[in-house]
């Protein structure tokens, strides 16, 4: 019985990690970009698929709908694995769709850095926990006018956030995603770390995409 209940287990968190990854897989910066008309947008900027490169182009209407998709997409995964798997579901489809942003199959594993979709995943996972997020990234951002720093920090305190609010064992989820974006955010920390990293509203030399 043991074993049924495990392997069962098992089936379930990879399938539903397999639909959340196949969903967040859809590069809608890239798709919405190309229907505008704009060409591809991994050849401007950054050249990263994320609402801040789609900023890029002059418009602000694109950029905002790709934010919302982004983020949406995160929010889908969860609560639709949730209606069908549970729980165990909705954690499995919360992991996989954050991976298949930032590692997408069809660009050759080359994707955004996350943030949009990992807070759209708490808010759906845990909706206190990713309005605390979404505050500290607003906090953040008026405080030190980086946009990265301000990624950077929501992620490092979401975790925290979770376990205040829901209980320490979904914080493990949390964190991981936290760490999948720090670890997609590596050359703006080096960035950061060098004080180079440009504020929000100045001209940006090179790839600084950072909140995709």
């Amino acid at each position: 019985m043991d074993n049924i209940v495990s392997d069962h287990f098992t089936l379930t968190a990879l399938i539903s990690l397999i639909f959340g990854y196949v969903l967040g897989s859809i590069p809608f910066g890239l798709v919405i970009t190309k229907l505008a008309g704009l060409g591809d947008i991994r050849d401007i900027g950054s050249g990263n698929i994320g609402a801040t490169n789609v900023l890029r182009t002059g418009r602000k209407d694109l950029a905002v709908l790709t934010l919302i998709l982004d983020s949406g997409k995160g929010a889908a995964a969860v609560l639709i694995a949730a209606q069908i798997w549970g729980l165990q579901g909705a954690m499995g489809a919360a992991l996989g769709s954050v991976l298949g942003h930032l590692f997408p199959v069809w660009l050759h594993f080359k994707g955004g850095k996350g943030v949009a979709t990992t807070l759209g995943v708490l808010l759906a996972f845990a909706p206190l926990a990713g309005v605390a997020a979404c505050l500290t990234w607003l906090v953040t951002a008026v405080i030190f006018r980086i946009s990265s720093l301000a990624a950077l920090t929501a992620m490092a305190l979401a975790p925290v956030w979770t376990a205040i609010l829901y209980t320490p064992k979904w914080s493990y989820l949390v964190a991981t995603l936290g760490i999948l974006v720090w670890i997609k955010h590596s050359e703006n920390i080096k960035r950061l770390v060098a004080g180079t990293e440009p504020k929000i509203g100045k001209k940006k030399k090179g790839d600084s995409d950072v909140a995709a």
